[in-house]
């Protein structure tokens, strides 16, 4: 391993080299791991901007796989093309103590050229379509009984909220069902409000952090003044919870330093948040 796949590891709870492996899913190299048997239900991961390349995201699979009860797959939703892992220590450093202001500013006006380009590559539409498209694939796959889970970090947070909407719905034996039966999205970025999440049709369990620079802490109120005001109207809203993570920067629940006890709370609880979730509802 070289020394930034190495770097990249310090920046989790889990230790090791990932277990699974990648296979084609549904069009997609995935990342599988899990009971592939008798599962009791499906997680689909989402992640953050590096995708596959971050070992951190494929610990996480590993952590949730290892009840015995999941089946995970973590698929490719970027085709090949996720943020080079050159920029891992420059956005979500390690130990943010030991990042310097210069260190962060000419990191930054180095990616955000490259950064902005590969965000025309990677547009709202298209994006959005790559992942429904897979979960329209696995849903009508997967038999009735087994339910299906989406958790979604960063980037990721907002089309896992977006597969639990009414908009997403298929047909699938004579009901219209949706893609996904619950959803939890850590830290969700580029939410479109209301829209995003004003009609969502299954349970959903978001992690704020109080100082994540990326998604202010404020969405969190205004989500929850969405379906209060959606109640209001008689309007059926599946159970919502909230959970607030101290200090919660960006990129908590994957890159936390795991030196830092209150970021190895972050780290410990979200995955904790994940898997309780999915236990009451999948």
């Amino acid at each position: 391993m070289d020394s930034l796949c190495a770097e990249c590891i310090k920046g989790t709870i889990h230790k090791g080299q990932p277990l699974g492996r990648e296979e084609l899913i549904h069009g997609l190299n995935t990342y599988v791991i899990g009971n592939r048997t008798n599962p009791r239900g499906i997680i689909v991961m989402y992640s953050d901007i590096f995708s596959l390349p971050l070992p951190n995201n494929k610990l996480i699979a590993d952590a949730y796989a290892k009840s015995g009860e999941w089946l995970i797959y973590f698929p490719d939703f970027f085709k090949g093309d996720p943020v080079p892992l050159k920029n891992v220590n420059t956005l979500i450093p390690v130990d943010a103590a030991k990042q310097s202001k210069l260190s962060l500013y000419t990191g930054l006006l180095a990616f955000m050229p490259p950064f902005l380009l590969w965000m025309t590559r990677h547009k709202e539409g298209p994006t959005n379509k790559v992942c429904m498209d897979f979960l329209q694939a696995l849903r009508l796959a997967t038999p009735k009984e087994q339910k299906i889970g989406m958790v979604g970090f960063c980037w990721g947070g907002k089309y896992a909220i977006r597969a639990g909407l009414e908009s997403n719905m298929i047909e699938k034996a004579g009901q219209k069902v949706p893609l996904v039966d619950a959803v939890v999205a850590l830290h969700p970025s580029h939410l479109t409000l209301p829209d995003d999440v004003e009609h969502l049709v299954v349970p959903v369990s978001y992690g704020w952090g109080v100082e994540d620079s990326a998604v202010k802490f404020e969405q969190k109120s205004k989500v929850e003044q969405i379906h209060a005001a959606a109640k209001s109207k008689g309007r059926k809203v599946p159970e919502m919870e909230h959970q607030v993570y101290r200090p919660g920067r960006h990129g908590f629940a994957v890159r936390g330093n795991p030196d830092n006890p209150e970021e190895r709370a972050c780290l410990e609880n979200s995955q904790k948040q994940v898997l309780s979730w999915f236990d009451r509802w999948i």
